[in-house]
């Protein structure tokens, strides 16, 4: 691997913290009454967007549509078999309950992912079905077709849900 190619990907991990980081402002400028630097933030966030993107093509890191959903599944399997559960006991082992929480929740919800990546890396060259998605506010639970009545993972109402077409 290369220093430029190194390079390209701590860009694109800094870019796209940055584009999270701001929208995470956005949503408290939005809170505290100051719509216009909320728009600031979430225009910033479109612009880190671009960036990352731009770097992560020239990664080379966006394939066919079947090995980007297997690459979504590694990284998937890999945040709910090794990585929060590591982070969990780290966690644990400093009395952070708020940590664990929000990793243990991080770690069920993975597992959803990867199954829905599966079932549509499963559906790969048949006639696709389209829906929309649902997605809680709290723990990031993804539900298809419709919003469940309450989360499983965290208990949020389904009327929270946020719609994504």
């Amino acid at each position: 691997m290369t220093k430029t190619t190194d390079n390209l990907k701590a860009a694109f991990a800094g870019e796209s913290q940055a584009n999270r980081r701001y929208l995470a402002f956005a949503k408290k400028a939005d809170e505290d009454g100051y719509p216009q630097v909320a728009r600031l933030f979430r225009a910033a966030a479109a612009g880190e967007t671009v960036h990352a993107l731009a770097h992560l093509r020239v990664l080379g890191e966006v394939k066919s549509t079947a090995e980007n959903l297997q690459a979504a599944i590694g990284g998937e399997n890999y945040e709910h078999t090794t990585m929060y559960p590591d982070f969990i006991k780290e966690a644990e082992t400093e009395s952070n309950k708020q940590a664990v929480q929000t990793f243990d929740r991080a770690m069920d919800v993975e597992i959803i992912h990867e199954k829905l990546y599966q079932e549509a890396l499963d559906s790969i060259g048949k006639k696709q079905e389209e829906f929309d998605y649902y997605v809680c506010p709290v723990c990031g639970y993804l539900h298809a077709r419709s919003a469940p009545e309450r989360c499983p993972v965290c208990h949020t109402p389904g009327a929270r849900f946020e719609k994504v077409s």
